[in-house]
């Protein structure tokens, strides 16, 4: 399913729910979310070796709270994700890695529209690079193909909640998030590769 196709249908769930009468308004500080999410890398490669990941859903879970009813932080959570790295250059998978992206935000949240309730977001994200095994592009490279293990960069997000009742809200968001590596052989740099995926998110969450 193609992200145009995914935020047209969000968008449509959106507008139907917020059509709805305005629920009442949420209390509490802590807000969790549980989210469906779509990561779309940009697969920007520096390396010579046409080198992409594949495009997959993960579970995501959210941790909100308002320190204001405007203002509020976040924190994005995951389990390890696994990756498949292709290689046009070599025209073949090259292997494979996990990778771990905790991401924390300060959050700008509109109040007071009846129906739904959008929000901006800015942050950092850091992201832990593990399991790497890219054995096929060591064997096509007669070298130890690795991984920088870590990478650390921005990260920016709009979205909208929409009150359905008792505290619970339906979810839609977009991030962009700085996500890159340095591509070794044996030990020495032969370029980045940069991840920096768009991820759409659907999901539900619950003020408390």
């Amino acid at each position: 399913m193609t992200a145009r196709l995914l935020t047209a249908l969000a968008l449509a769930a959106t507008t139907v729910l917020a059509a709805a009468p305005a629920a009442a308004q949420d209390s509490g500080n802590f807000l969790v979310r549980v989210r469906a999410t779509h990561l779309n890398s940009a697969d920007k490669d520096g390396t010579g070796l046409g080198l992409t990941i594949n495009n997959k859903w993960l579970p995501e879970v959210d941790l909100t709270y308002f320190v204001t009813p405007n203002f509020a932080a976040e924190l994005i959570l995951t389990v390890p994700q696994k990756q498949t790295v292709h290689s046009g250059a070599l025209n073949a998978d090259a292997g494979t890695f996990k990778h771990l992206p905790p991401t924390l935000l300060g959050q700008y949240h509109v109040t007071g529209l009846p129906g739904f309730r959008p929000y901006v977001g800015a942050g950092i994200n850091y992201t832990n690079i593990s399991d790497v095994h890219l054995d096929a592009a060591s064997t096509a490279l007669s070298a130890d193909v690795n991984l920088k293990r870590d990478s650390v960069g921005f990260a920016i997000q709009a979205g909208v909640d929409v009150p359905l009742f008792d505290g619970y809200l339906l979810n839609v968001d977009v991030k962009k998030v700085q996500i890159g590596t340095k591509v070794l052989a044996n030990e020495v740099s032969v370029g980045k590769f940069k991840v920096d995926p768009v991820l759409f998110s659907i999901g539900v969450g619950k003020r408390f």
